[in-house]
């Protein structure tokens, strides 16, 4: 049986068969609502039910809580009809014209960042090219397992490779194979570019942009699309980990500092060694973006990184004014058997 959604912002409509969730047959059907992870646990699809009712199958998903239930909020990725909706959530525009394929591809090159971070490049056929959004990400197709998705951490104009930044967790089954067996030539097949988190361009508000620790990888590509096409607007970035070893990349946003008088950077750690003689910000990166920020309501927010992260992120930022249609994250979970990335 199909139940018949409707969107009250923009009067769209669409079908929902009674095995796919409102997320699934909207994207089926073209039309792209905002979504992250697709396992309810980002919140990213969040949206209003003004009439109708769903279920969730599996059990209410992680990231919507009672209060949220209770004032009608609904996590699309999730909810199945159970009658006619109409619903509030906002549209996405920019990544409706792109093709969610999947593709062969060849490990290129294996990068050791980190004492736990690999940076894998991967080459399509000759003949391919992903046209993909600055910060979405692909899902890596695994034999007998969860697919494992992952940021793509290159931006746009530089598609000669897909750049993947892998942490080695334990637990992790598609990093254990990264880290332990995995060769230069190797064949992997995914899916992609999925994911509605990238860069705004038409927004001329200052844009902060978090990161937790391999959340840095969408936040890479965002920012070297914003370079690459002249965004002037202030761009600052915000990088929390715990140690100063966990800054894997840390040159580039010093050559950015350089090259680039409308960026500014704020590294932060939460549990530095006595070796790091760390003289800069410490604590949980929320916090401190709000000792420089105290005040959001004129910005953009981009926040990648793991759910705990993301989501008291997104509440004390809302407490700083930061309008909820300015909030754009990517959370993900680490080392879960159907995690969104490994």
């Amino acid at each position: 049986m199909a139940y018949q959604v409707t969107i009250h912002n923009s009067g769209h409509s669409f079908a929902v068969e009674d095995t796919e969730s409102v997320l699934e047959a909207a994207l089926r059907q073209g039309i792209i609502l905002p979504y992250g992870c697709r396992n309810g646990v980002c919140g990213s699809c969040m949206g209003k039910l003004l009439s109708g009712s769903v279920s969730y199958p599996e059990g209410r998903p992680d990231a919507l809580k009672t209060t949220d239930a209770a004032q009608q909020q609904a996590l699309f990725c999730q909810a199945r009809p159970v009658s006619d909706l109409l619903i509030e959530v906002r549209e996405v525009d920019a990544a409706k014209d792109i093709e969610v394929r999947t593709l062969p591809c060849r490990v290129n090159k294996l990068e050791h960042l980190a004492h736990d971070v690999i940076r894998i490049y991967l080459k399509l056929p000759d003949t391919e090219r992903l046209q993909f959004l600055a910060g979405q990400y692909i899902d890596v197709l695994l034999k007998d397992h969860a697919p494992r998705a992952f940021s793509i951490a290159n931006a746009p104009h530089d598609d000669r490779f897909i750049e993947l930044h892998i942490r080695n967790v334990s637990g992790g089954y598609f990093s254990a194979q990264v880290f332990n067996q995995m060769q230069e030539k190797a064949m992997l097949r995914f899916t992609g570019p999925l994911g509605t988190f990238f860069l705004r361009e038409d927004s001329d508000r200052p844009a902060i942009l978090i990161g937790g620790g391999t959340g840095f990888a969408p936040i890479k590509g965002i920012l070297e699309h914003a370079f690459h096409t002249g965004v002037q607007k202030p761009l600052h970035l915000f990088w929390g980990v715990r140690a100063k070893r966990d800054l894997y990349l840390e040159q580039l946003p010093a050559r950015w500092l350089q090259d680039h008088p409308n960026f500014s950077y704020t590294p932060v750690l939460s549990e530095p060694m006595a070796e790091d003689r760390w003289a800069g910000a410490t604590g949980y990166v929320s916090d401190t973006v709000i000792s420089a920020y105290p005040d959001l309501c004129d910005h953009d927010v981009y926040m990648s990184g793991p759910p705990i992260m993301v989501q008291a992120g997104h509440k004390l930022f809302m407490q700083h004014g930061l309008d909820e249609s300015r909030f754009f994250s990517d959370a993900f979970e680490y080392a879960a058997p159907s995690e969104k990335k490994d």
